[in-house]
Order: C-alpha cells, then structure tokens, then sequence
C-alpha cells in the first residue's frame, strides 16, 4: 500500500527528515500537500475529520487508516518495517533516543531565528535572535556535534556501526541544514568533527539518495523552513 506523506509543500523543514529515509528505503509514496488540493486535504486530518486520530500538526503518515505523526514516531516506524533499524529492541530505542536528540537540535535551530516565539517574524525579533545565534553557534551546536562525533568514532562507519540507519540520515539533513544557514561558522566547526562530514559525504552518494537530492522532490532550503540563512546571524 503506498504511503502518503503530509507537510507543507514549498519547505523541507521536519518533513525533509522523513522524505530522506523514504528515499533510502525506495518507498512508494505521494507527497500528497504538493498536488491539487493537497493542503486542504493536510489540514482536514489534523482537524479532525475523518479520523479520531488526528495529529497535532504535520509533517505525518498515513497508511490505509494508520496515521502517525512526529519526526522521530515517523522514523521509528519506518526504520523497523524497511530495514533502517536494528532488529534488537534494545537498538530500536536507543536510535529512537539519538532521533529525538536532533529533534532537539532541530528546535534549537529554529529557536535562532525565533527566540522570541513563531507567531513573531523574523524582523520583529532581531536583536533577540543575534544573542540566542552566538550562544547557539559557540555553546549549544558544538555539544550536539561533539557528541555524535564521539558515537562515530566509538562505532563507525555509521552512527550505530556498519549499518546504515534512518539516524544517519538524518545527521546527513543536519550538516547540509547548518552548511546553508551558517556557511561561514560551519566552515570553521566542521574541521572539529572530521567524523560527522565523513559520514555525510558517505550519505550523499548512496544510489537512491543521489537520485532524490537530483530530483524534483528535494525542495532547495529557503527562508520559510527550519534553516534559514541571515547573514548577520552568521558571523
């Protein structure tokens, strides 16, 4: 039965994360927001109708009557029916846990450009936002990196060993989120976590992600997503 993945149709932001491993997996799916009416359709689920099990908000996944939403649920769920996990139940969950981490960091990212709330643009904000960018980019990014640079070099090649994981590509997502939102200081974290950009070059020419990065479906990062490039955070 084909998937159907919902978000909005013009951003990667957290629907990207899920998109990555349905690309890896060679899933049948339709990105049902970026067709007619799609986004009308995204919305009566979440408010309700038709179902008793409506989420929150997307990005989710429907297959048939099943519907789950969240990044890492998403993830998790995919990872054990297309081979994106380990087996061990044990394994199972502790990937669970490094997901939520970057859900984490993902919130952490947002937060640089809306410290103050989401409801408030960008411009309403500024001053707030350089604070939380340079207590981000000298604190906060480095401790999440050093610590899944600690994991690849305890377990290499991948995050969990010799197997790629839906984790893995999200850490992918992540270095390729903050090279465009903040080129100049990646440019100077990356020489400390030689590990984490060996994995995500390793990521970027597997067959089927190659494929989807070159395609149509993978949406260029803009300044409505997650990651959004303003140079005077960036410095």
């Amino acid at each position: 039965m084909r998937y159907e993945l919902y978000y909005w149709p013009s951003i990667q932001g957290r629907g990207e994360f899920v998109r990555l491993a349905l690309a890896e997996a060679g899933a049948d799916y339709v990105d049902v927001a970026r067709r007619s009416s799609g986004t009308a359709k995204m919305m009566d689920i979440v408010g309700g109708k038709g179902t008793k099990t409506s989420p929150f908000a997307p990005p989710f996944l429907k297959k048939g009557d099943l519907i789950i939403s969240h990044v890492a649920n998403v993830l998790m769920y995919l990872g054990q029916h297309h081979g994106l996990a380990p087996k061990a139940e044990a394994g199972r969950l502790w990937l669970n846990a490094l997901q939520l981490t970057i859900t984490d960091f993902v919130t952490e990212v947002h937060d640089t450009h809306h410290p103050l709330g989401p409801t408030l643009y960008y411009e309403d904000q500024r001053p707030a936002a350089r604070r939380r960018t340079a207590e981000f980019l000298t604190q906060r990014a480095p401790k999440y990196l050093g610590y899944f640079e600690r994991l690849l070099e305890r377990n290499g090649p991948f995050i969990t060993g010799r197997k790629l994981t839906y984790v893995d590509l999200s850490l992918f997502q992540l270095v390729e989120g903050m090279r465009y939102a903040f080129p100049k200081q990646m440019a100077k974290l990356e020489k400390k976590f030689p590990k984490l950009i060996a994995l995500h070059d390793r990521v970027m020419v597997r067959p089927r992600i190659k494929a989807y990065l070159e395609s149509e479906q993978r949406i260029s990062f803009n300044e409505s997503g997650i990651f959004r490039r303003y140079k005077e955070l960036d410095r």
